[in-house]
C-alpha cells in the first residue's frame, strides 16, 4: 500500500486562543482561519485546529497520539519551551533531544532536535565552536562503534 500522511488535526476548545498559540509557536500566520476548522501549512503538511464543541462532538484530551515537531538544534528546542507547560523534560534519546509539552488547549505535543545539530542546515543559535565540538563528538561516537 502506498500512502501519504499530509495532515493532522488537533481538537481545540477556543479557536482564537489556539490560533494565537500556534502562530507564536510556529512563527507563522494561520493559513486558513475559520471558527470550526483552521489550518497551518507547515512546508506542505496541513496542521488543522478543530473546534469540536461547535460541532457537538465529544473529545478526551491526552497523550495517546502526539504530533512531533522537529527543530534544527537543542538551543531552538529549549527556547521554544520557554513558558510552556513541560510534561516530559528535554532528554537525550539515542540521536535526538526529545521533550513533550501541553499546548494552550491541553493537547500533548512532542518536539525533537538532532543531537548532531551541525548536520542541519542553518542551525540558528549554535555558534561555530559548538558546531565543531558537536562534529568532533559525533565522529568520536561514530568511530567508537566501528572499532
Amino acid at each position: 500500500m502506498k500512502c501519504n500522511l499530509n495532515s493532522l488535526y488537533l481538537c481545540v476548545q477556543d479557536m482564537k486562543r489556539a490560533i494565537k498559540f500556534y502562530e507564536v509557536f510556529l512563527e507563522r500566520p494561520v493559513t486558513v482561519r475559520d471558527e470550526i476548522y483552521s489550518v497551518f501549512d507547515i512546508n506542505g503538511f496541513r496542521l488543522g485546529l478543530f473546534a469540536y464543541k461547535k460541532m457537538g462532538e465529544y473529545h478526551t484530551f491526552g497523550n495517546n497520539c502526539l504530533p512531533s515537531l522537529e527543530v534544527a538544534d537543542k538551543d531552538i528546542l529549549e527556547r521554544k519551551l520557554n513558558g510552556m507547560q513541560v510534561v516530559f523534560p528535554v532528554t537525550k534519546i539515542e540521536k535526538n533531544w526529545v521533550c513533550e509539552f501541553k499546548d494552550s488547549e491541553g493537547n500533548y505535543m512532542e518536539m525533537t532536535a538532532p543531537v548532531c545539530s551541525f548536520l542541519i542546515a542553518g542551525g540558528v543559535g549554535v555558534n561555530i565552536l559548538k558546531k565543531i565540538r558537536n562534529l568532533f563528538l559525533c565522529f568520536k561516537q561514530f568511530f567508537r562503534k566501528r572499532l
